[in-house]
């Protein structure tokens, strides 16, 4: 009978050298589930231009790195004095407490409806698919909107997110709750469509509303735009993660255990993320790993030895704990091996080898066995890779009867297709996280610039593609987000793109009493033209999303007033996006044209005597009279008076 299965060999150290390896000690046959919160770098830089590292506990540790434009002023990495997030809120509860562990507070851009933040974690290893989350607190009088790509480059639906709902971790009855006050109906309104998370109607300072997600879906980059909707808003963000542990046993095909037996664990990009060895009775573990799917130990088997079932077995611990066992035996003659590898000599794992009909599959090495392949003329053959061409096959061969010698070296080799890249640059500087999507032959595929703002298709079939480029939230294209490439025989190189971040104005118009003033218009002037605004009810007026120039802001003085100050203010916008505010014009009012006054009377003339003229008054007025009139002039006075007063006052 012909077994298939693989046969991992020694020369393990260049690929252990180029992937983040976990070397465990022996671990008994026992588990447990352990919740961790993230640990964070200091946050460097300044206002507009901060960064960070936050790190996910678990094995591998997961690290991404952040980058934010928000606004300096009680910003920073909170440290271990914390005292929110008790195990009482429905994120302890499966995380735990939160309390004593540090959490990332930061703000909007500016202070101003226009002036929203935009903060990147771009992680250069995708985040697992299940058993992780972020907590966003604080979110009160703001609002943020959430958006993530996915390992594959696609962006996330609602769904994906996994918005598991709102908290208040103030509000009362909430076990093991800080010193604070707060209510239990006040929590964050989520909406899918938009994918917005928003504070309380009323835009009301409070504290304790939050809200949390696991994604389920692996993710290369999360992006939160926080916007202000009223008043100094700050948020909060936290990081948590599930850990579980792999255990097994080795025995040998009596039951016998095996000491001393390597294994790897390899991690659903096939890079190896642990080894160990058996010791203690055939005992292996890996503790600590992600609580995920899609992890397999490999048994490394000496020379002579061959497992019974297969040498490489699934561990899944999105749900519980994993035990994955091996048996081992002695090779059955006759033995073929062989090895696939690509054109440059790089090991090909994960491939389909078959021999008269039964497959195994290439280890870590490229490399593959069978035993008890019988007497006669055999042919082995390979499934080839997407990607890839067999530039190499071996020979049939024959294994002659009453001979036990392996044979060996029946090797392949696979060149793989081309490769197109290129890099996403800001004012020089890589940007990572930002989507590319290539269309072209074989259909439409994403990726993502890594954290040097690179990016790369490989494998990709000969013919003509479309590349584009998602501008992230907060930047302009400079120069074309869409490139037509053709790919041959060769790599195609120097795909890039050129971003900067946009800015924003806003500013008032008011009288000189403070009033304000609407349905003034601005009229700004940019790179791509003129527009003209209004003032709103308050007298603010604000134009965001502005690409970078020089931009001019003209009011239109309205009839009756003068401006106190210039009537056009000019400021510029940088790559680096600035938020400029307090982009005010204040006007006063007109003093009123003064009557005609009366004609000056001519000189000279007689006393007059007797009856006055028609425009004087008759004698025979009397005293009262003249006493009445003095009344009501005095009491004008006084009303003009106070009117005086009461502008002033103002």
């Amino acid at each position: 009978m012909l077994r298939g299965n693989r046969m991992l060999i020694a020369g393990l150290a260049g690929l252990i050298a180029a992937a983040v390896v976990t070397t465990v000690a022996i671990a008994p046959a026992s588990a447990a589930t352990t919740a961790s919160w993230a640990a964070w770098a200091p946050l460097t830089g300044a206002g507009g231009a901060f960064q960070t590292t936050m790190t996910l506990a678990g094995q591998p540790a997961l690290a991404a790195s952040v980058a934010s434009d928000s606004r300096a002023g009680q910003v920073g990495v909170i440290s271990g004095a914390s005292a929110w997030l008790a195990q009482g809120t429905p994120v302890g509860a499966k995380y735990g407490s939160s309390q004593n562990q540090p959490y990332l507070n930061l703000r909007p851009k500016a202070d101003t409806p226009a002036g929203a933040s935009t903060t990147t974690y771009s992680f250069p290893t995708p985040t697992p698919s299940t058993n992780w989350t972020f907590v966003l607190g604080d979110i009160d009088a703001d609002q943020v909107r959430i958006s993530a790509v996915g390992a594959d480059g696609a962006a996330l639906t609602a769904d994906e997110l996994g918005f598991r709902g709102g908290f208040n971790y103030c509000a009362p009855g909430v076990v093991g709750k800080p010193s604070c006050a707060g209510d239990a109906a006040d929590v964050p309104s989520w909406n899918p469509t938009t994918l917005t998370l928003t504070g309380n109607a009323a835009a009301a300072d409070t504290s304790g509303a939050s809200a949390w997600f696991e994604p389920s879906v692996p993710i290369s980059s999360l992006t939160f735009v926080f916007a202000r909707r009223s008043g100094l808003p700050v948020y909060q963000t936290w990081f948590a993660s599930l850990a579980r542990d792999i255990t097994g046993t080795v025995t040998d095909a009596g039951t016998d255990p095996v000491d001393g037996v390597a294994l790897n664990l390899v991690d659903a990009s096939g890079t190896i993320v642990g080894t160990t060895t058996t010791a203690g009775g055939g005992l292996y573990g890996f503790p600590g790993f992600f609580a995920t799917d899609g992890y397999t130990v490999e048994a490394v088997l000496s020379t002579g030895k061959i497992a019974v079932d297969a040498s490489r077995k699934p561990a899944d611990l999105s749900t519980a704990d994993a035990v994955v066992d091996f048996t081992i035996r002695d090779i059955v003659p006759v033995a073929v091996s062989g090895n696939v590898s690509d054109s440059d000599g790089n090991p090909m794992p994960g491939v389909v080898v078959t021999i008269d009909g039964i497959t195994t599959t290439t280890d870590t090495n490229g490399d593959y066995l069978f035993d008890t392949v019988p007497v006669g003329t055999h042919t082995a053959t390979i499934t080839t890779p997407d990607g890839y061409t067999v530039t190499t096959s071996p020979p049939p061969f024959t294994i002659p009867d009453g001979v036990e010698t392996p044979i060996t070296d029946v090797d392949f080799v696979v060149a793989a297709n081309p490769m197109l890249s290129g890099t996403v640059t800001a004012a020089g500087a890589g940007v990572p996280g930002v989507t590319i999507t290539a269309t072209g032959p074989g259909g439409t595929r994403s990726t993502v610039t890594g954290a040097d703002g690179g990016y790369r298709f490989p494998l990709l079939p000969t013919g003509d593609y479309t590349i584009e480029m998602t501008t992230p939230d907060g930047s302009i294209a400079v120069g074309p987000a869409t490139r037509s490439e053709s790919v041959a025989v060769d790599d195609v190189t120097g795909v890039d793109f050129a971003i900067a971040k946009t800015g924003s104005i806003e500013g008032a118009v008011a009288a000189d009493d403070g009033t304000p003033f609407p349905g003034a218009t601005i009229t700004i002037t940019g790179p791509d033209g003129s527009t003209p605004i209004s003032s709103g009810p308050d007298g603010t007026y604000a134009a965001d999303a502005l690409p970078p120039g020089e931009y001019t802001m003209t009011l239109t003085v309205p009839a009756g007033y003068t401006v106190v100050g210039p009537t056009t203010l000019t400021v510029t916008i940088t790559e680096a996006g600035e938020a400029f505010s307090d982009q005010d014009f204040v006007l006063l009012a007109d003093a009123p044209t003064p009557t005609t006054p009366p004609s000056t009377p001519p000189a000279g003339g007689s006393t007059p005597t007797g009856t006055l003229p028609a425009t004087g008054v008759d004698p025979a007025f009397g005293a009262a009279a003249w006493i009445a009139l003095g009344t009501l002039v005095v009491g004008a006075s006084a009303i003009a008076t106070t009117r005086v007063r009461r502008r002033s006052m103002r």
